[in-house]
């Protein structure tokens, strides 16, 4: 299992079953605007902040989930997008 999160806001974006769906999200998120849902940041000074995803994977056989695996992935800002995979 696979989930992306956006770390700097403790939220997560969805699940996805395999790699390449959670990589294929991430993507569709690159090139989505900042300032435009879902990368529009929660914060109250959102135009200094941006949203800064990870990839999770997950062991889902086990209860509660364990962790096997963080991976920074993409932030995107007013700066713009920048991928850390």
């Amino acid at each position: 299992m696979f989930v992306i999160e956006d770390e700097w806001h403790a939220e997560q974006v969805g699940e996805f079953s395999t790699r390449e769906q959670a990589i294929n999200e991430l993507r569709r998120l690159a090139a989505v605007p900042w300032d435009q849902t879902p990368n529009h940041a929660p914060c109250t000074n959102c135009e200094a902040c941006g949203r800064r995803y990870e990839m999770i994977e997950y062991d889902a056989t086990t209860v509660p989930w364990r962790e096997l695996e963080r991976t920074p992935a993409l932030e995107v800002s007013t700066s713009g997008v920048s991928w850390l995979l």
